[in-house]
């Protein structure tokens, strides 16, 4: 959510392409190569562009597989790392280091001279100079030295920076962005310095991700709802990308709502998200929710709170499409159920997929249209007309039917390709399985729109915004009417006027804001770390490799990292049981001291810690079993127990799983931490860090609730909500994207219905 917010704000698009293949500096906030990309091919397409020549610059605490490969490793502290940016942008710019023309032509220099120095000369040169004043306190010398690093260091960045000009590619998803209080603002300070440096939309540079993919619609898509939900979207976050589920059971206590009927799909809150008892106590209050249907493809410890349990396929086990941004290029792909596909190829009938998937598996698609069909038999309700067929009126569609007639109107160009092999789009999509768009997908931005003949435009002589009837259709730049961004200016925006009319006018320019874990907030020498709980391994998906045997016995812990440093300040040794104590909590676990870990932060891999009760269902190779315990004192600790070795399962592999611990759930002892800006939980916490005492056992996690909720209610008081009152009666600005969009109504609070 934070590192979407960040470049929302500044292009008007959410999430980045960068273009490694091309690229002369990559520059990663984060671990990419290895585990923290998005999709695998990055890594592969980085690691041939240094062969090439490239260089690469990674900031991370960690001396991770990425950090050990970077020509530049910057080891910041967490919170520190939109400082570094911000100075390495200030000296590019005071050196002019930068790109001139796209500054002057795709960046709103215009709208920040008029609101913020009215009587300024309108220039470029003018704006440069006012802008550099405002970064002047993010001074080389001063970065450094709150990021911990070598003096030097920001130098050094802005040189690698000013040597790659246009072709730099650049990253930032989770890492920092998502740890921090304030994290969008090095997402948008990433940003700004790729389009500083004219590498935004150009080849080797970094693109927005929308033009390097394709979202075809369905046959039938319903009207925009104009209900509002407020245990997803809450006023207190008016600005949040996107929806606020991690706040769920805090919201339902705090009295927002009751949920009738809620579907987990492929959602783990009870393990992923922060708080996890908190999740618990909500599923198993029927006050709060009346039914929770889970649908998972893999057992999963929020199933366990299930009323039903509704098992989804993998992507061998259903029809679905794909698109993302792995290169400069924009494809989809099409999968399908194999048992299925091979049931069809034979001719034999193929009406449902339980009949040939494992087990009970329905593949989603065909569950969806089945249930939409029993709530409006009649169709009186207006549902069951979205799943009527395109091709054969009044009936029921099929999966099949769905993707045929996307393939053959939404999809631009492929009818044509399926002609010239013989096929129609459906039959070359199961068979060849992707479709490659022509058209270049860089510099869209410089794309000249088509006026309908006789249309007056106008462009505004001041912004050089154009409209048409109103409605802005574009940005005038080199005489001619582009596409631009997505922004209110139609250019890459400096200032945001969104967030100063939201309440946020202190932060409507960049700059970095003191994170929950800064420096100067945490005291090593005497236990206080930040600890960094986002890292992923590159043996591990997310939560998803529980089950698989040769991937847990390569990585089946997650020790705390800690540098030998931090470790012998405090007589930690190796492998010993240290306990991590946060704010509403603490874990036991183990130490790992390495080199590897910058000193005074520590660090716990995601993906271990998972767990299953006695006798209930659950991974034997990934999972321990637990108990859950309430304490004298009234906290709940889930403590791990031993348990025989299933005897007689069906894998003969489980007699030979040497490995006893499994990892510790560290989420279950974070307490919700939300920015007020974007939404996002802030990941990284502040610990104490001491030795583990005679009543602690491995994985031990103890949580005291009522301390969960006060931690709740303090980062809630940090909000500015919307309010009927303000920013004409809206909940949210409109401009701001949503997964589901919504009428105009229904962003206006005098539009709440109580039906």
């Amino acid at each position: 959510a934070s590192a979407r917010c960040g470049y929302q704000l500044a292009w008007g698009h959410d999430r980045p392409a960068p273009d490694h293949e091309n690229a002369q500096l990559i520059f990663l906030i984060s671990a990419h190569l290895e585990s923290g990309h998005y999709f695998n091919p990055h890594a592969q397409r980085i690691i041939e562009a240094k062969e090439r020549g490239a260089r690469i610059v990674v900031m991370d605490p960690r001396l991770s597989n990425t950090a050990s490969r970077a020509d530049l490793w910057l080891p910041t502290r967490p919170g520190t790392e939109g400082g570094v940016i911000l100075a390495a942008l200030r000296l590019l710019i005071q050196d002019r280091k930068i790109d001139l023309e796209f500054v002057e032509n795709w960046v709103d220099w215009r709208g920040y001279l008029k609101e913020l120095h009215p009587t300024d000369s309108s220039s470029v040169e003018q704006f440069l100079d006012r802008f550099t004043e405002h970064l002047d306190s993010w001074t080389p010398e001063e970065a450094d030295r709150q990021a911990g690093l070598e003096p030097g260091s920001v130098v050094a960045l802005a040189r690698e920076i000013e040597r790659a000009g246009p072709r730099m590619a650049s990253h930032i998803w989770r890492s920092a962005a998502s740890g921090n209080l304030g994290g969008w603002q090095i997402a948008r300070s990433l940003a700004l310095l790729t389009a500083f440096t004219g590498a935004l939309g150009r080849e080797g540079g970094t693109s927005p991700a929308g033009w390097n993919k394709l979202k075809p619609d369905f046959f039938s898509m319903p009207d925009h709802g104009d209900r509002w939900n407020e245990l997803i979207w809450p006023r207190q976050y008016p600005t949040s990308f996107y929806e606020m589920s991690h706040l769920l059971p805090h919201l339902v206590e705090d009295g927002v709502g009751k949920i009738g009927v809620y579907f987990t799909r492929v959602f783990n809150p009870v393990w992923t998200f922060p708080d996890g008892m908190s999740w618990m106590d909500m599923l198993r209050d029927e006050e709060k929710v009346g039914l929770h249907i889970a649908m998972t493809p893999t057992w999963n410890e929020t199933a366990l709170f299930a009323d039903l349990v509704l098992p989804m396929g993998h992507s061998t086990e259903r029809h679905d499409i794909q698109s993302q941004e792995t290169h400069s290029a924009r494809w989809i792909s099409f999968r399908q159920p194999v048992f299925r596909t091979l049931a069809r190829l034979q001719g034999k009938p193929t009406e449902d997929t339980r009949g040939f998937n494992p087990g009970e598996v329905w593949e989603e698609d065909e569950f969806w249209i089945e249930l939409s069909w029993r709530i409006d038999p009649d169709g009186e309700l207006g549902i069951r007309k979205h799943f009527e067929s395109p091709y054969r009126p009044g009936e029921k569609v099929t999966v099949e039917e769905q993707y045929k007639y996307m393939f053959e109107n939404d999809i631009p160009g492929l009818p044509e390709k399926a002609a010239q092999m013989g096929m129609d789009p459906f039959e070359y999509m199961t068979r060849v399985g992707a479709f490659e768009l022509e058209g270049k997908t860089d510099r869209i931005h410089e794309n000249p729109i088509e006026i309908p003949e006789g249309a007056a435009v106008i462009v505004d002589p001041i912004s050089s915004v154009a409209t048409v009837d109103g409605k802005k259709v574009g940005v005038a730049v080199d005489g001619a009417i582009r596409v631009g961004f997505p922004t209110a200016s139609g250019r890459v925006e400096v200032f945001s006027r969104l967030l100063q009319e939201w309440g946020f006018e202190d932060m409507a320019l960049p700059g970095a804001p003191l994170s929950h874990v800064a420096p100067e907030l945490l005291d090593p020498d005497n236990g206080i770390f930040v600890l960094l709980p986002t890292f992923r391994l590159p043996t591990m998906i997310h939560s998803r490799s529980a089950n698989s045997k040769h991937l847990m016995e390569i990585s089946h812990a997650n020790p705390v990292w800690i540098h030998p440093d931090d470790a012998s300040q405090h007589r930690i040794e190796d492998g010993q049981l240290v306990r991590i104590e946060t704010e509403i909590g603490h874990f036991i676990n183990r130490a790992r001291v390495t080199d590897g870990m910058s000193p005074g932060v520590l660090a716990c891999s995601h993906h271990m810690g998972r767990w299953k009760l006695e006798n209930s269902p659950g991974s034997s190779w990934g999972s321990s079993t637990v108990r859950f315990e309430t304490l004298p004192d009234g906290r709940v600790r889930m403590r791990q127990i031993e348990v025989e070795k299933p005897v007689g399962n069906i894998d003969p592999d489980v007699d030979r799983s040497w490995w006893q611990e499994k990892g510790v759930h560290q989420n279950m002892a974070f307490p919700v931490q939300t920015d007020p800006v974007s939404g996002m939980h802030c990941w990284h916490q502040k610990v104490r860090l001491v030795a583990a005492d005679s009543t602690d056992q491995y994985g031990d996690v103890v949580v005291d609730q009522t301390k969960s909720r006060e931690a709740h209610q303090r980062w809630l008081s940090l909000a500015r909500p919307a309010s009927p009152e303000l920013h004409g009666g809206l909940r949210r600005p409109r401009e701001l994207p949503r997964p589901l969009a919504r009428n105009p109504r229904a962003y206006l609070f005098e539009n709440d219905r109580n039906d």
